[in-house]
């Protein structure tokens, strides 16, 4: 079977992929048809593609999270691939495939991923930092084995919150070690902390975000996580004005840095500094590993990145 990210312009195919997504819209020149705009995706990476003159049956059989048999066009559309479906039916017992072999996972195994997390917590010594940031780990903590770290822009796969988490410890680590003037405990801390509402904020499956929560949409992860630092204080009998309840709190608040990044205040404590450019750091530089990643290595050029300001990267050819 081709891989999605082996498929080029011209090639027509059938195999076994995955309803990443699937959204009914209608045609609009003349008189409107429904067709099915459709993500197909494997462990490779994933397409749009377009079934056309979509029945009421295939509105109904064609949902996400579905495998499926393609036979199918590989396109070129607005200088980017696109499938054009010819037939299309469900993955049926007798196929012998499963929905896990079409889903990308983190490059760790998520249990040893889960085990790096809880050692770094464990050595923590400030009592109550390390108290809290249990309590509100242990409310997710089943969930980090599958979770992604986000819908769409980075670690947006099985496992991927808890890689996102602990590549950053990791940055957090040599950043301490650098910068001593940095209180250990806080910051790595606040790099557990300051996703840890994700598996609340989104409906996920396999990895594979199919909406936000009601949860997510009216609150959003940061005052999730912010909430739940205040309910573990409580729980704790720690003071809620108490320097590390506010520090942890602040943390979580301003790690998108920007009102129109989703934070409400701009850090203002040295760890809430470093904890941004942290996440900066390994968000951006997963997005362009996912991105090549996903492009097939033919192309020189891989598609615009949205996190990156739309810019496109390109594969320098040194020898």
């Amino acid at each position: 079977m081709m891989l999605i990210k082996q498929f080029v312009s011209g090639d027509e195919f059938t195999g076994f992929y995955l309803l990443k997504e699937v959204e009914v819209k209608q045609t609009s020149g003349g008189a409107p048809k429904e067709y099915l705009d459709i993500v197909l995706s494997d462990s490779s990476s994933y397409i749009s593609a377009k079934l056309w003159d979509a029945s009421k049956l295939d509105v109904e059989t064609f949902v996400p999270m579905t495998v499926v048999k393609v036979q199918g066009l590989v396109q070129t559309y607005r200088e980017r691939l696109q499938v054009k479906i010819i037939r299309l039916r469900k993955a049926e017992e007798e196929d012998n495939v499963s929905i896990t072999d079409f889903i990308r996972s983190a490059p760790i195994s998520t249990e040893q991923l889960v085990t790096t997390i809880e050692k770094v917590i464990s050595e923590m010594e400030h009592a109550e930092i390390k108290a809290i940031t249990t309590y509100c780990f242990n409310k997710v903590k089943d969930e980090l084995y599958a979770a992604p770290a986000a819908k769409t822009h980075h670690h947006a796969y099985y496992g991927g919150l808890a890689y996102h988490m602990v590549r950053m410890l990791e940055l957090g680590k040599f950043v301490c070690e650098q910068r001593p003037f940095l209180r250990a405990d806080l910051l790595l801390a606040g790099i557990v902390l300051h996703d840890i509402a994700k598996p609340a904020e989104m409906n996920s499956s396999y990895g594979i975000v199919s909406d936000y929560s009601n949860q997510g949409k009216l609150l959003g992860h940061i005052h999730l996580a912010v909430s739940w630092i205040t309910e573990a204080a409580m729980k704790l009998e720690i003071a809620l004005d108490a320097p590390e309840v506010l520090g942890l709190q602040h943390l979580v608040l301003s790690h998108h840095n920007l009102p129109e990044w989703g934070s409400s205040i701009q850090p203002q404590l040295p760890e809430a500094v470093a904890l941004h450019y942290i996440d900066a750091i390994d968000a951006k530089l997963q997005m362009v590993e996912d991105t090549l990643h996903t492009t097939p290595e033919t192309e020189e050029w891989t598609p615009f990145i949205r996190g990156l300001e739309n810019k496109a990267i390109y594969r320098l050819p040194l020898k």
